[in-house]
């Protein structure tokens, strides 16, 4: 979205708003079909948010569907209460806090072992519904007698008891909850919603508490679930029982699919073909049963063809025909070459507090087993602050899993780990990245569906806001200091001209130097890199020597690398592993002519290694 027209996709949406109701009807549409669009499209809002945002597949949602529908349905008619926006927001309150109570169980899993939790779910949901609860609500009879909402604003009675007066009131509340979910989306929150999607370890190791933001994304599409349930027994004056029904998060999933996953429209989009089709092939065309099969044909084959749903496809051709030719575009990235040491390096953030004297990092007798193979054993190591290590070691000598105990992505089996004189052995990886400590990674671990800058934009978040925090109404510009730290780490890492192109489009070497950027991005007094020179060709392999000399001025820095000329020329001193324990440390020019390491590495033929 252009941000010099913040509000031009809010105008649109509330144009054919206005003009759906003149146009539709002359392609078929009746005002009840209508009518269930926008409930639909609310309803899978939510879900978009949840699924297409977030990455998570939920197969529960009509659990929260009815639960808000029945709980509205149930005060307006089991009670005296007789408001019904109120006993609406109620019942999506209800849908939140259920919400909230089962995203604590179900996300302890993810992937395939998530979904098959929300599908239990969503049975135990109808069980209790048509069951041990029947007495509160009706059954398989429902809750009838829902009354229509009516306004009395004193100088006129607003009822809404006609399917075009209904229409209006519905449409409202769908454009309320599309300028909501437009908020979030846009927000930081919404930014990390979509790391999460992409890689949520990595997500995690830039310092953002994941299990929290996915538990926000469960509780918001729980809410407009709710929401949309309570408006649906409004509408038909009746809290059908079928809205506990799986079938109902079937087809939220699939009009979410036909219409684009990722779009917030594309619900709307596809409810609209979805109960377009589905009253055609019935009331039309006379196909009883066989309507479900014909639209599960006309369903793959939207999903084939249009991989991101119709609205995805709208937005795909959008940006082809607007984006810049590929020509000039490796133009402007030849004329950027430039040399990194001469761009200021960003300082490491001061987290407060007094740091203790001596070593930065410390390990003491670090050890790790996989059953009874030890992949580390004993190990003493320390690094002092400003210094550049460098760690080597013939392949299997436990470097990687070494390095992922010193940044807490593993906990070690026995030994210990201070940081800045705090011990660290226990914390998670999204801790330590908070105290100043992070990595690059060997194989890269990108956001490949997300831009260069919202990458970079995703990695500085953490350092800007914390591990979490609940801004789901404030804008991703507005967060002080972000964009500033985004072009600088952009600058520095010689990736400029291609902020605003999508990782996938980049270049190897390129995409080794945002895996460099984004760990830089956090502001770390201690960065680990992890065969930073991995895959680079000669050319690429002396600039990006030059980049990490340039960023570690100021900063502490422990490197892996088998590039041995490299990182010799780059480190100050040289920690050797073998079979999981050090065997050596000492100075560049000692470990070249070592024996131990030469018998490490070259099985026992002397003289001085290349």
């Amino acid at each position: 979205m252009n941000i010099n027209r913040p509000f031009l996709v809010e105008l649109v949406t509330a144009a054919a708003l206005i003009l759906a109701p003149f146009l539709l009807p002359y392609l078929g549409f009746s005002p009840s079909t209508i009518n269930r669009i926008l409930i639909w499209g609310l309803f899978g809002i939510g879900f978009d948010i949840l699924f297409g945002y977030t990455g998570l597949l939920s197969f529960g949602q009509s659990a929260f569907y009815g639960t808000g529908g029945m709980v509205a349905a149930y005060l307006l008619t089991e009670t005296s209460f007789s408001y019904v926006m109120a006993a609406i927001v109620i019942g999506a309150t209800v849908a939140g806090v259920v919400g909230y109570v089962i995203g604590q169980i179900a996300l302890r899993r993810t992937g395939i072992y998530f979904a098959m939790i929300t599908v239990a779910i969503a049975e135990v949901f109808f069980f209790v519904e048509f069951n041990p609860l029947s007495a509160y609500t009706g059954g398989e009879n429902g809750l009838p007698g829902v009354p229509t909402p009516v306004f009395d604003l004193g100088f006129k009675v607003l009822e809404f008891n006609t399917d075009w007066t209904m229409y209006t009131f519905l449409a409202f509340w769908y454009f309320v909850g599309i300028v909501i979910a437009l908020r979030i989306v846009r927000s930081p929150v919404g930014a990390i919603l979509s790391a999460i999607r992409d890689n949520p370890l990595r997500a995690a190791a830039l310092g953002h508490n994941i299990h929290g933001y996915k538990l926000t994304a469960f509780v918001v599409a729980a809410v407009y679930a709710g929401f949309a349930g309570g408006l649906l027994g409004v509408m038909q004056g009746f809290m059908p029982p079928e809205a506990f029904m799986f079938d109902t998060s079937g087809q939220v999933l699939m009009q979410t699919a036909i219409g684009g996953a990722g779009t917030l429209f594309g619900p709307l989009v596809g409810a609209t073909v979805w109960l377009y089709l589905s009253d055609f092939f019935q009331n039309t065309l006379h196909l009883g049963a066989t309507w479900k099969l014909v639209l599960g044909v006309v369903f793959v084959l939207l999903v084939c063809f249009l991989r991101r749903g119709m609205v995805g496809a709208i937005v795909d051709l959008y940006r082809l025909t607007g984006s810049r030719s590929k020509e000039s575009i490796e133009t402007a990235v030849e004329s950027a070459l430039h040399n990194p040491a001469a761009i200021e390096p960003m300082p490491a953030r001061q987290r407060g507090g007094t740091l203790a004297p001596g070593p930065i990092l410390q390990a003491h007798g670090l050890t790790k087993r996989y059953g009874g193979l030890a992949a580390n054993s004993d190990i003493d190591f320390a690094v002092n602050p400003g210094e550049i290590r460098g760690i080597i070691g013939p392949n299997g000598a436990g470097k990687s899993t070494f390095f992922k105990m010193l940044t807490c992505e593993i906990a070690p089996s026995s030994g210990r780990i201070m940081f800045e004189g705090r011990d660290i052995t226990r914390m998670g990886v999204s801790e330590v990245c908070q105290l100043g400590l992070t990595k690059s990674y060997q194989i890269n671990q990108l956001f490949d569906r997300l831009t260069v800058r919202r990458n970079l934009t995703i990695a500085a978040l953490g350092d800007a806001r914390g591990t979490f925090r609940l801004d789901l109404f404030k804008s991703l510009h507005s967060v002080p200091g972000l964009n500033e730290q985004v072009e600088r780490t952009a600058a520095l890492v010689n990736l400029t001209t291609r902020l605003d192109r999508p990782v996938s489009e980049l270049a190897y070497g390129e995409k080794r130097r945002l895996e460099i950027g984004l760990a830089l991005a956090t502001s770390p007094s201690l960065l680990l890199l992890d065969e930073p020179l991995a895959g680079m060709s000669p050319r690429e392999r002396v600039e990006t020597v030059a980049l990490l000399k340039s960023i570690a001025r100021g900063r502490t820095m422990i490197v892996i690398d088998h590039d041995m000329d490299s990182l010799f020329e780059l480190v100050e001193k040289v920690t050797v592993l073998q079979e999981g324990r050090v065997l050596v440390e000492g100075i560049p020019r000692e470990i070249k002519t070592n024996a131990k390491v030469q018998e490490a590495y070259l099985g026992g033929v002397h003289g001085e290694m290349a």
